[in-house]
């Protein structure tokens, strides 16, 4: 069975490998230790997908020396020393520190990153962490002071689109397909800058087609994903289908679905920060002014995670979740800057009314600048009716308040300053 595209492009040398110039360009920090052929214990921290394990396999190819991998979801304390024991047998005095790399060292608890110090610090490895989570929170003071610190960006466009013209002109296999590139937004807007999910989106359009001759489109990416979004995602998961669900269950007001699905993300590996993240978006446009609440919540179990990481974090993040599900919910924010955002697309630039604007010079002043505003605190109840819209639109209502329990008290604040014009809400 043929290996995946993304595996077959995996790049082996400093030149096929894409993005990152900032550290592997002409005269970067890695690239001058590289060439210098010594290099120190490092971390490279960055989304998935931007080269992480790639560019320790070039380093250790590079500098012809032993390279250990060990993953922090699966390996323990045991096989940290079994390691170790290897790199000090096979190592002669005279060469360069076997590499040991480690991916998701985030995932590393406290006494399986303490193993490691020791060899670390006396040479007998060159440790090469990767991480997608904030080290500063994730590696223990002892080891990330013993390590420099690198941080890989997402690929930027140029990077995706060369890549995915490499794909097309050299993988051996895309060479016999006729496959030209008409459209790639939606390439480019699925892979998020990651090279993986780039090449996987590619190989599985081109796999969709029985012809020898594929166009790639826009509309055929964004259908081929529909159709079959487990080609790309990370260990097989739904990803976009789950993290949907997710979502709606909270607006549904489903506790029980909303932690099912969090779990089965959670169980298939996804980034607890991205879970927080969709947590506060959801505390913003499903919850909004029915409890504001739920966004400082939201944003306390992104930092909780941020703070205590990984297993502990999933406690706070399904703290939130239950929280967000059984609050009321209200869109009114949500679509009050929809509405917004339409009203300036149709009405272009309004001028400010002049006694909005500031006056700060005399001639501003001369003018009529500020002319005829009134300081709200100077009126009772801190209050009083004035024009705060474009003249054009003065009688243009945008927000318009959700009945519950929260925003009854904000429609009725409004009534009564404005009286009627918030009356039909």
């Amino acid at each position: 069975m043929s290996k995946p595209l993304a595996e077959r492009m995996r790049p082996k040398t400093l030149d096929e490998y894409v993005g990152q110039r900032h550290l592997v360009g002409e005269g970067a920090v890695l690239r001058r230790m590289i060439d210098a052929g010594r290099i120190s214990s490092f971390i490279l921290w960055g989304p998935p997908g931007v080269g992480k394990t790639t560019l320790a396999q070039i380093i250790a190819n590079r500098l012809d020396v032993p390279f250990y991998t060990l993953s922090a979801v699966t390996s323990g304390v045991k096989d940290v020393r079994d390691v170790i024991d290897r790199a000090k047998s096979g190592r002669f005095f005279s060469s360069a520190s076997p590499i040991l790399f480690i991916d998701e060292i985030h995932r590393f608890s406290k006494s399986q990153q303490d193993s490691l110090l020791g060899a670390v610090e006396r040479g007998i490895v060159t440790l090469i962490g990767a991480t997608t989570e904030n080290p500063s929170f994730e590696v223990i003071r002892p080891l990330l002071s013993r390590c420099q610190l690198y941080v890989l960006k997402p690929l930027e466009k140029d990077d995706l689109l060369n890549l995915v013209h490499r794909a097309l002109t050299e993988d051996e296999e895309l060479k016999q397909r006729h496959i030209e590139l008409k459209e790639y937004g939606a390439l480019l807007r699925y892979s998020g800058g990651d090279a993986r999910k780039l090449l996987n989106i590619l190989e599985l359009v081109v796999e969709s087609e029985s012809a020898e001759t594929v166009e790639i489109t826009d509309e055929k990416v964004v259908s081929r994903l529909q159709q079959n979004p487990l080609a790309y995602d990370k260990d097989g998961e739904m990803h976009y289908d789950i993290i949907s669900a997710f979502i709606k269950s909270i607006r549904g007001s489903d506790p029980d679905a909303a932690l099912y699905w969090m779990a089965r993300m959670i169980e298939g590996g996804e980034d607890p920060q991205f879970i927080a993240r969709r947590l506060v978006i959801s505390a913003a446009e499903d919850i909004g002014l029915a409890n504001p609440n739920a966004l400082l919540l939201a944003n306390a179990a992104f930092d909780a995670v941020m703070k205590i990481g990984w297993p502990e974090g999933r406690i706070p993040l399904a703290e939130a979740a239950v929280y967000l599900a059984t609050s009321p919910k209200s869109n009114s924010a949500y679509m009050g800057i929809a509405t917004a955002l339409d009203v300036v697309r149709q009405t272009g630039n309004q001028p400010v009314p002049l006694h909005l604007r500031n006056a700060p010079t005399k001639l501003m002043e001369d003018l009529g600048y500020s002319d005829g505003y009134k300081y709200a605190h100077d009126y009772p109840g801190h209050f009083v009716e004035q024009q705060f819209m474009p003249d054009e639109l003065k009688d243009t209502r945008i927000w318009h308040g959700q009945h519950n329990s929260s925003e009854d008290k904000l429609i009725n604040q409004m009534i009564k300053c404005w009286g009627k014009r918030f009356e039909e809400d």
